[in-house]
């Protein structure tokens, strides 16, 4: 196929973008504003300086959620916590007409969550020895809207709030500059000088797909047969009773003599002195088969139990910590390659026990129908081919080169390929899909999750520059921000400084009464 260059953004039906990109490109400032709460927070809390609201819950009683570093995680009516809880709860009432307990417990789980990250923050500023000057807080207060009159600073107004409020719209002031500086320190460590101009130039570029899928499921049964008969001892089957004594070899040995002598039977024995979790059955282990027991009987003893007649007991066997005798319930049988349930069971072993078999089979299975493809003729098309075969083809695209499923372009994700759920992160996937192979060309195959898959670029399109321009824009404007918070989010909520303790809290003020 023959790479083509737009002239112009692609169309609706050319491109699947994802439901980020639409809306962001619809109206970036209204979905920044309403996509997540964290920004209404970071507006409200840090971007711009607090105020000391009116109390709003005046009912209700001081509570501790837990603490972060030892410094409580408290409500106070008219603290941060209540601020911030009164603020996530008005974007919920504007945003839904349900008043839920699950919109209840979420608003307040939120609240918590913005307050540890808060209340972290501080504590790591603190410890670092970072300090507002005094001046600069003074000059924030005085630029608050309450106390402007005709666009200017208003003694009277200022002095008519409380020293007591006033100490308090101080501090918050403060607390809030230092936050700010400490997220923009943190964007600014994440942020490159050219890595907007990176993303944009990776969605320029987009292919559209074909692409072939073997499962690894589909191992054929004949397959199975050959190796259950390359390996018959692995596949015999046997069933065992076992007993497991951890006190003593010498109390190992007395018991193992009692069930000889018929003074006490075996399934007593399995309840009375077992320590594993055939105890409770009389030691019975079930039908196994031989591979299934090798991380249970060391295998200096395999061969000697195996070939033990059905009521047989065997000798004492010593393990690391541990003394074990058996009863063989039934004596080992070769694997029935007639039974669907035997096969299946093997089929599952192999794709994870020998799981390299199975692939190296596959990828043959696919190379051949590579050959083949780049021999077909005008009398034999692909299509043709893998309807000779029992394949099938999906297809997928437009899609750009997005390791990682950037959510500011079309991720892979997007188009529900259920072959492509580990493919996101797999750097041979996408060096293979862009790299690696023309457009109009198979791909080598790949081992992607649990398939082989054949990939065929269709075709390649340039895209024209302002139709990914609004990527730099979001980088800056969302992305950045988005994902600084969440990193620090992560940080402080996972912290082993924080004893949360907001589950008991929650439940013991606000479950509803059954």
């Amino acid at each position: 196929m023959t790479v083509k260059e737009s002239k112009s953004p692609v169309t609706k039906e050319d491109s699947v973008k994802s439901d980020f990109v639409k809306r962001f490109k619809t109206n970036p400032f209204v979905f920044i504003g309403t996509i997540i709460v964290l920004i209404i927070v970071i507006a409200a809390f840090v971007l711009v300086p607090a105020f000391v609201p009116e109390v709003g819950l005046g009912q209700t009683a001081n509570l501790s959620f837990g603490s972060y570093n030892k410094i409580p995680i408290t409500y106070v009516p008219g603290n941060y916590f209540s601020q911030i809880r009164e603020t996530i709860a008005r974007y919920y009432q504007q945003s839904s007409n349900e008043n839920s307990f699950l919109s209840d417990y979420q608003v307040w789980r939120q609240a918590f969550n913005e307050t540890v990250v808060h209340t972290g923050i501080l504590d790591e500023v603190k410890r670092a020895g970072y300090e507002i000057p005094d001046s600069v807080v003074d000059r924030e207060v005085a630029l608050l809207p309450q106390f402007q009159e005709n666009g200017r600073f208003s003694t009277t107004k200022y002095r008519k709030m409380s020293n007591t409020d006033r100490m308090a719209l101080w501090r918050q002031v403060r607390e809030s500059l230092i936050e700010e500086v400490y997220r923009e320190d943190m964007s600014g460590l994440r942020v490159a000088s050219q890595e907007a101009s990176f993303l944009k130039a990776m969605a320029s570029t987009v292919r559209r797909f074909d692409m072939i899928s073997f499962p690894l499921t589909n191992y054929p049964e004949e397959e199975i047969v050959a190796y259950i008969n390359n390996n018959p001892d692995r596949f015999r089957s046997i069933h065992l009773s076992k007993i497991t004594i951890t006190a003593s070899q010498r109390e190992a040995q007395q018991v193992l003599a009692s069930v000889r002598a018929g003074t006490e039977t075996f399934e007593d024995a399995a309840r009375n002195h077992s320590t594993d979790e055939y105890a409770e059955q009389g030691g019975d282990m079930g039908l196994k088969m031989i591979y299934e027991l090798a991380n249970e009987i060391p295998e200096a003893e395999q061969s000697a139990l195996f070939s033990l007649e059905q009521g047989t007991l065997s000798n004492l066997i010593t393990l690391e910590s541990s003394w074990v005798f058996f009863r063989i319930e039934e004596a080992a049988y070769n694997a029935d390659t007639n039974d669907p349930s035997t096969i299946n069971k093997i089929r599952s072993y192999l794709l994870t026990d020998q799981r390299g078999q199975v692939e190296d089979y596959f990828l043959q299975q696919a190379q051949e129908f590579v050959n083949a493809a780049a021999a077909v003729t005008e009398e034999l098309s692909l299509d043709d081919l893998l309807a000779e075969r029992g394949l099938e083809k999906k297809s997928f695209g437009p899609l750009p080169l997005n390791y990682g499923s950037v959510d500011l372009f079309t991720p892979l994700s997007s188009f529900e390929i259920a072959e492509f759920t580990e493919a996101a992160y797999n750097e041979n996937f996408w060096q293979t899909a862009y790299i690696k192979t023309a457009p109009g060309t198979l791909s080598s195959p790949i081992v992607i999750g649990s398939n082989v898959v054949v990939l065929y670029p269709i075709e390649e399109t340039i895209e024209a520059d302002e139709a990914v321009q609004y990527i730099e824009t979001a980088y800056s404007s969302y992305w950045i921000p988005y994902v600084t918070n969440q990193t620090i989010q992560n940080y402080f909520l996972t912290n082993e400084k924080l004893k949360d303790e907001f589950w008991n809290t929650y439940v013991q003020n606000f479950m509803p009464a059954n």
